[in-house]
């Protein structure tokens, strides 16, 4: 029997290439959980300066609904000013509806790639 991760675990920072880039792992979360991802993202980044993020996030399996995705819009506003580049993976699942609100209403692009580890390469490259 698998255990789920604590949200906190949820928010962790990973080393790729000598650079610290923010995993934010929404795998499979609910929308209940996405709610508290995003409050623990939101308390995580507002702890870093300003512009000196790299963020992965993966959706793989999540299951966003309209609140969960409108929490998800107010905490991609919000995480703007902290963010130097920010990239998706796990999409397939996500409503393109929601994917493209994120970007209107963030006035923010989210370069979406097929696995971590390309998501990971494009956020770390000069």
């Amino acid at each position: 029997m698998t255990t789920e991760p604590s949200i906190a675990a949820r928010v962790v920072f990973l080393e790729h290439r000598g650079q610290q880039v923010l995993l934010i792992d929404a795998s499979h979360c609910t929308p209940s959980q996405l709610l508290d991802l995003a409050d623990e993202t939101q308390r995580r980044i507002a702890q870093h300066p300003r512009n000196s993020l790299l963020t992965l996030a993966d959706f793989t399996g999540a299951q966003v609904d309209k609140t969960a995705a409108t929490r998800i819009k107010e905490l991609l506003v919000f995480d703007r000013p902290y963010v130097k580049r920010s990239a998706w993976t796990g999409t397939e699942t996500l409503p393109h509806v929601f994917y493209e609100n994120f970007k209107t209403f963030s006035q923010r692009d989210f370069p979406r790639f097929p696995t971590r580890e390309e998501a990971l390469d494009w956020l770390v490259e000069p």
